[in-house]
């Protein structure tokens, strides 16, 4: 058995000989696998959205080198907003963490893999959100993922923002109450649909407070509102608005004067908070007490790495000293977003450091982002799956530690570029 999967396996890595006929059993099976995955992919280079991994060749930041000898790549597609992936002080933390604490705890929490960093860090992130308790999770995927299914019943409703993150959607697919989708920040329809479910025993309103592919914001003052008036609970993912967005970088909740409406947060580690890795919830601490019992993704997966842990609440520690680093991203945002208008290009969001600019066709967006490259600035082109078909764009992102030449530097490369591919007149 053992030397036929040995076969299989190196005929599906080979091609094999002859055709699926001549072959027999598991080894034709895993030939046809082949040949209909070599053409799903060749559909996939054939339709302008395959996907290429650019390797760096140094730590994250707003100037990169990658690997094969590009050095001086201005950066602006990463989700590090607030600069602190490669922060000294962020990085010690990491070092003093994995020396003390070693470099993993090779189990769930519940058996043996809680610290007492991970509770002083939980602790610290319900003081931040200002909330009763918190949660870890690998990822704010796996936060998503653990939610929904661990809250909600055939008995309740949840209500989801139709462009919510990939995570949301995958999170609510696995939970088995009452679904129903509102058209994008559309509040007469989200009316429309609690109206609907008022038949249910709990209704919950899920929304991204900052939507990672357009860089609009969630209208959470209208939403809770009518969460008020329905009777409902709010739920939001904070993953691009957690350490900027608000007065002092606690999120949409705080920016928009409603963290006292807000019932549940989920967000990550991995972008404004150190961009290692890592997700959370934070709310109500019976919720949280339920989570450690039922969520799944947290009962089976193994406890954050110390060093990340230590990465993470260093920089929450940053944060709650001063709020000058998070007030820092409004005005190099708004430079960016003047200049790319000036210039004639279409930028989707508002006031958000996400600024995808809108160019339509995924080739058009695939052969922009690979010209910029050569032009030293490393940005990225999106296309289907990740946004809907026709609304391919090159998505940019600004950080607190890029300077105004960088910002200029990037504007006059995109102009160049967009004036060669027919983007601007």
């Amino acid at each position: 058995m053992w030397r036929g999967g040995t076969a299989a396996w190196g005929l599906l890595r080979s091609g094999g000989a002859g055709s699926p006929r001549a072959a027999s059993g598991a080894a034709a099976a895993v030939v046809q696998l082949r040949q209909r995955l070599e053409k799903e992919l060749e559909d996939i280079r054939g339709a302008g959205t395959w996907k290429n991994e650019r390797v760096i060749a140094s730590r994250q930041g707003p100037h990169l080198r990658l690997a094969g000898g590009g050095a001086g790549i201005l950066n602006f597609c990463a989700n590090n907003y607030l600069g602190l992936s490669s922060h000294p002080e962020v990085i010690r933390a990491a070092v003093e963490a994995l020396e003390k604490f070693g470099a993993g705890l090779s189990s769930v929490r519940f058996i043996c893999g809680t610290q007492s960093i991970h509770k002083d860090l939980e602790e610290k992130i319900a003081r931040f959100h200002q909330r009763e308790d918190a949660i870890l999770y690998a990822s704010c995927f796996d936060a998503n993922a653990g939610i929904f299914e661990a809250l909600l019943t055939p008995e309740d409703a949840v209500l989801s923002d139709e462009l919510n993150h990939a995570s949301i959607i995958d999170g609510i697919r696995l939970c088995k109450a009452n679904k129903y989708r509102y058209k994008h920040m559309d509040m007469q329809d989200l009316e429309a649909k609690l109206q609907e479910a008022q038949k249910h025993r709990l209704r919950l309103v899920a929304t991204d407070g900052a939507f990672s592919m357009d860089g609009d914001i969630a209208p959470l003052r209208e939403i809770c509102q009518l969460a008020q008036r329905y009777d409902a609970l709010v739920f939001i993912d904070e993953c691009h608005a957690t350490g900027f967005l608000g007065p002092n970088g606690r999120g949409t909740d705080e920016l928009l004067g409603v963290m006292d409406k807000v019932t549940i947060i989920n967000s990550t580690l991995g972008k404004a908070l150190g961009g290692a890795a890592g997700g959370y919830t934070t709310g109500p601490k019976p919720l949280i007490d339920l989570l450690r019992q039922r969520s799944r993704p947290y009962l089976f997966s193994n406890s954050l790495p110390p060093a990340v842990v230590g990465c993470a609440s260093k920089a929450l520690d940053l944060l709650m000293e001063s709020n000058a680093i998070a007030q820092s991203m409004a005005a190099k945002t708004q430079r960016f977003r003047s200049k790319m208008t000036a210039a004639g290009f279409t930028l989707s969001g508002k006031d958000h450091p996400i600024c995808p600019v809108m160019l339509g066709d995924a080739r058009l967006a695939a052969v922009m982002a690979e010209d910029m490259l050569n032009r030293g600035i490393y940005v990225i082109g999106f296309s289907y799956p990740v946004v809907p078909k026709g609304k391919a764009r090159i998505r940019v992102q600004i950080s607190a530690v890029h300077s105004d030449e960088d910002i200029d530097r990037c504007v006059e490369a995109f102009t160049e570029v967009g004036r060669k591919h027919g983007a601007l007149p």
